[in-house]
């Protein structure tokens, strides 16, 4: 993948996190797309309260892996560099 598709693909998912930015927002969180790799996983980071709420794990796959797959689906997966792990 280029540079160019790379930073498209970016702008792409970040408009798709738009759906769910104002949910993580009500409750003082937010999520910032970090990179994706050549196998097209999406690394975010969750920022604010997001990055200690122990629902996080949740809101990755029903919340934020859906909204970004459903609207390219050509994304593999979705993984967090922090917050929250699920045990």
């Amino acid at each position: 993948m280029s540079v160019t598709e790379k930073k498209d693909l970016i702008e792409k998912i970040d408009k798709a996190l738009n759906d769910v930015r104002p949910h993580l927002a009500v409750d003082g969180g937010n999520v910032e797309v970090v990179d994706v790799t050549e196998a097209k996983v999406v690394r975010v980071k969750w920022l604010g309260s997001c990055e200690t709420c122990n629902m996080s794990a949740m809101t990755m796959k029903a919340g934020i892996e859906q909204a970004i797959i459903s609207k390219i689906p050509e994304v593999t997966g979705v993984e967090a560099v922090n917050g929250v792990e699920m045990k």
